[in-house]
C-alpha cells in the first residue's frame, strides 16, 4: 500500500510549536504530491505552481495568497473575493476563485484506502450561503471538471458536505456535518474508499453519505480556500495528510 503525506514534518498529531514561522510553506509541509492553483493570472488561466517550486524552506510563497503565518507557522491561504468584487482569476469551468492544493495523481474510490486528514482554522469564511470550500474530492475528467463532494465552512461555523448526484454536476445535495466556532482550530477527515464516501468533523464519528449515481469516478483530493462568495476569505492550516 502506498502512503503519501502532506503534513508538517513530524506526525499526524503535530503540535503547532513544531512549525517553523521562518520557512515558506514547503519547509513545514511536504508539498511534493501537490500542485497549487492561485486566484491570480490572466483571464481564464489562473497561476499554477508545480510541486517542484513548492518544496523546501525557500519554496514558493506569496504574501497575498499563500504563505507562512509568522506567529505560529501555519500555512495561510487567502482569496480576495470574487472576480466581480476584486478581479481575481478563475478557470473556464468555475465562477469561483481559489488558493488551493490539488493532488498530482488520481485514484479509484474503489481502492481500500483514500483519506484526507486536515487540522485547520477558518478566521474569515466568505459570505456565501454555505461558505468557503476547505476540502473536496474532484473527478479526474478534464471535460466535465466537476467535484464529487465539497466540504463547506460558513460564517456561522456550520460545516456542510455537498455531494453531486451525477458526474455532469449542478445537482449538489447538502448535508450538515458539524459546527465549529469561527477562528477555532479543528480537524476533519474525508474518506472515499471501498466505494463509500464519509466525513468526520472535530473528532466525531465518520458520517456516511450517498454518492447517488456517481459510480466511483477516478478522483483526486483538493484542500485549501475555494471562495464561494463576494468577500475575502482566510484559512489557516496546521496539518494536512493524504493516505492511499
Amino acid at each position: 500500500m502506498k502512503i503519501q503525506f502532506v503534513t508538517a514534518i513530524a506526525s499526524w498529531a503535530l503540535s503547532v510549536a513544531a512549525l517553523n514561522p521562518k520557512c515558506a510553506p514547503g519547509g513545514n509541509f511536504d508539498l511534493s504530491p501537490w500542485q497549487l492553483q492561485l486566484p491570480t493570472g490572466s483571464s481564464g488561466k489562473p497561476t499554477t505552481i508545480p510541486s517542484s517550486q513548492l518544496t523546501g524552506c525557500d519554496g514558493y510563497e506569496d504574501f497575498s495568497t499563500f504563505f507562512t503565518e509568522t506567529k505560529d507557522g501555519a500555512l495561510v491561504m487567502k482569496v480576495c473575493g470574487s472576480p466581480s468584487s476584486c478581479g481575481c482569476v478563475t478557470t473556464p469551468n468555475s465562477k469561483h476563485c481559489r488558493t488551493e492544493l490539488r493532488e498530482n495523481d488520481s485514484w479509484s474510490p474503489d481502492d481500500d484506502t483514500n483519506r484526507l486528514r486536515v487540522t485547520l482554522s477558518v478566521p474569515t469564511p466568505d459570505d456565501s450561503k454555505y461558505g468557503t470550500v476547505i476540502g473536496q474530492i474532484h473527478i479526474d475528467d478534464s471535460i466535465s471538471s466537476k467535484p464529487v463532494a465539497e466540504l463547506y465552512y460558513s460564517q456561522s461555523g456550520d460545516l456542510h458536505m455537498g455531494v453531486e448526484q451525477t458526474r455532469s454536476g449542478g445537482n449538489e445535495v447538502f448535508t450538515k456535518v458539524g459546527n465549529v466556532g469561527v477562528g477555532k482550530q479543528f480537524p476533519y477527515e474525508i474518506r472515499y474508499e471501498g466505494g463509500r464516501l464519509s466525513v468526520s468533523v472535530n473528532g466525531g464519528a465518520q458520517q456516511g453519505l450517498s454518492t447517488y449515481s456517481l459510480n466511483s469516478p477516478e478522483s483526486y483530493f483538493k484542500v485549501g480556500n475555494n471562495n464561494q462568495g463576494d468577500d475575502a476569505s482566510d484559512v489557516h492550516f496546521l496539518a494536512v495528510e493524504v493516505q492511499h
